[in-house]
C-alpha cells in the first residue's frame, strides 16, 4: 500500500490486549499494559491505543483499504466507529471528507464495499490468531478437556460458536465460573460472531464448537482480536450471534 511518509509505524499490536476488553477504548490487561501512543478516529474523534483501533491506508492506485495488522508504511488514518457508524458516515459524505483530511488531500478512492472489506479483514485476524495459538499448544479444544481446565481454575478465556448449544454453553459456563469462584455471578463464556463451520475451516479440526485458552498473555492476544471485531460489528449484530440455535448438531 502507498501511504504519506510521515508517521513511523511499530509492530506491536500483536502483542497487547486485554482479555475481557470489548471496545477499542478499554484498558489493556496489566500484564501486557506498555507506554502506547494513542490515535484519534477521523469521525467520532475519540482517542484510543492504536491497537484498539483500525487503520486505513492507500494502495498505489489511490484505493483506500484497512491495514489491519498497521503494518503499510507512511501515515495513516485511523477508525474506532461500529459498521453501522461508518455505513452512515459514507452514505452522507462524511468519510470522504474525513479522509482527504488525514491523507493531506492526496487522490483517494473508497470503494462501496469498504464496510465489507474491514469485517473480511478482522474476521481473518482473529481466525489467524487462534490459529497461532493453536499452533504454540495454547487452545484447548474438546467440552470435556475444556470442562476439566474450567473446573481447575485454569481457564483465562472461554469462546463458543455462534451456532453452539445453550445446554453445551450453560455446562461449559458453569465449569468456568466454578474454577473461577464466581458461582452465582451469572459470569459466562463469549459468543463468537462466527459458527462452528467456520472455526473448524480455520483450526482444520471436525466440529470445533467451544474454545479456550489458559496462558494469560495468549487470552489477551486472542481477546484483543476479538474485541476489535466485535466493536466495529456493533451491538445489533452482535446480538445476533447469540448461542441456543438447535441445529441439528452436537457439540464437540
Amino acid at each position: 500500500m502507498r501511504t504519506p511518509n510521515n508517521e513511523r509505524l511499530g509492530s506491536d499490536i500483536a502483542e497487547a490486549g486485554s482479555p475481557e476488553s470489548s471496545t477499542f477504548r478499554d484498558a489493556q490487561a496489566p500484564a501486557l499494559r506498555k507506554a502506547e501512543p494513542e490515535r484519534k478516529c477521523i469521525l467520532s474523534g475519540a482517542h484510543g491505543p492504536r491497537a484498539h483501533l483500525l487503520r486505513l491506508a492507500i494502495a498505489p492506485d489511490g484505493t483506500v483499504l484497512p491495514d489491519v495488522h498497521a503494518k503499510a508504511p507512511g501515515r495513516g488514518a485511523w477508525l474506532g466507529v461500529s459498521r453501522a457508524e461508518l455505513e452512515t458516515a459514507m452514505e452522507k459524505g462524511r468519510l470522504k471528507g474525513a479522509l482527504a483530511r488525514a491523507f493531506k488531500g492526496a487522490a483517494l478512492t473508497v470503494p462501496d464495499d469498504l464496510p465489507d472489506r474491514i469485517e473480511d479483514g478482522l474476521t481473518r485476524a482473529f481466525l489467524d490468531r487462534l490459529g497461532l495459538e493453536m499452533r504454540a499448544g495454547h487452545l484447548i479444544l474438546g467440552s470435556d478437556r475444556i470442562a476439566e481446565h474450567a473446573r481447575g481454575g485454569a481457564v483465562n478465556l472461554l469462546l463458543h460458536a455462534r451456532d453452539s448449544s445453550a445446554d453445551g454453553n450453560r455446562k461449559l459456563d458453569q465449569a468456568w465460573r466454578v474454577g473461577r469462584d464466581a458461582e452465582g455471578s451469572g459470569e459466562t463464556g463469549t459468543v463468537l460472531p462466527l459458527d462452528r463451520a467456520a472455526l473448524s475451516v480455520a483450526m482444520g479440526r471436525d466440529n470445533v464448537v467451544h474454545m479456550a485458552l489458559a496462558d494469560p498473555k495468549a487470552a489477551a492476544r486472542v481477546s484483543l482480536a476479538l474485541s476489535r471485531l466485535m466493536h466495529f460489528l456493533g451491538p445489533q449484530d452482535a446480538a445476533d450471534t447469540g448461542a441456543g440455535s438447535d441445529s441439528g448438531a452436537t457439540d464437540d
